[in-house]
């Protein structure tokens, strides 16, 4: 990916101060950020979400995913640094959607993390279809015309199939209330019209 924004810059800066040390790290980013990294969308993110860490291996990508509190202290160190460096707030990377372990990832999540090194850490990018069930989920909170999650869901290009899966994980597993179950159902008939 090109570096055209701050947040791109941080995670590059990220990276060489990282292996400037001698260290590193394996996180896996949702949100914005994976849709960049992704090239499904081309926006400025204002942070950079994980979702987890990862152990690392002395070869190849790491392997198995948990949750991301606490974050190594390499990586917070380094954060801080870049993000003194570079005027970004402190918690430009920050692990706040980590508390989606609380109610459960979507099945099958960790099989399909897609892994890149990036300098020092390595970054793990949640799957497309994790990315469709995360969007679902948030965009039930922001049903505007004008919500990123709704744009960002509509860039996935969801099927039908995709959407219902991710509707039925959402309320069994997340919140089956009827408010969230009837916002889910304006939010995917929204895709649908708005997506053929």
């Amino acid at each position: 990916m090109d570096i055209t924004t701050p947040l791109d810059q941080a995670l590059r800066a990220t990276g060489e101060l990282l292996a400037r040390r001698g260290q590193t790290a394996a996180v896996v980013v949702v949100g914005g950020t994976a849709l960049n990294l992704l090239r499904v969308v081309e926006r400025v993110t204002r942070d950079v979400d994980v979702i987890a860490t990862a152990t690392l291996r002395p070869e190849g990508p790491p392997t198995g995913i948990q949750p991301p509190e606490p974050l190594p202290k390499a990586l917070t160190d380094a954060i801080g640094t870049v993000a003194r460096d570079l005027g970004l707030p402190p918690d430009w990377m920050n692990t706040t959607v980590g508390g989606q372990w609380e109610t459960g990832l979507p099945p099958g999540f960790s099989s399909r993390v897609s892994w890149n090194r990036h300098g020092g850490p390595w970054v793990g990018v949640a799957g497309r279809l994790d990315l469709i069930y995360l969007k679902l989920y948030a965009a039930a909170d922001d049903i505007s015309p004008a919500s990123r999650h709704v744009a960002d869901l509509l860039a996935l290009r969801p099927t039908a199939d995709e959407l219902a899966a991710a509707q039925a994980w959402i309320s069994q597993t997340q919140d089956p209330s009827p408010s969230v179950a009837a916002a889910l159902a304006r939010v995917i008939a929204h895709v649908r019209a708005t997506g053929r």
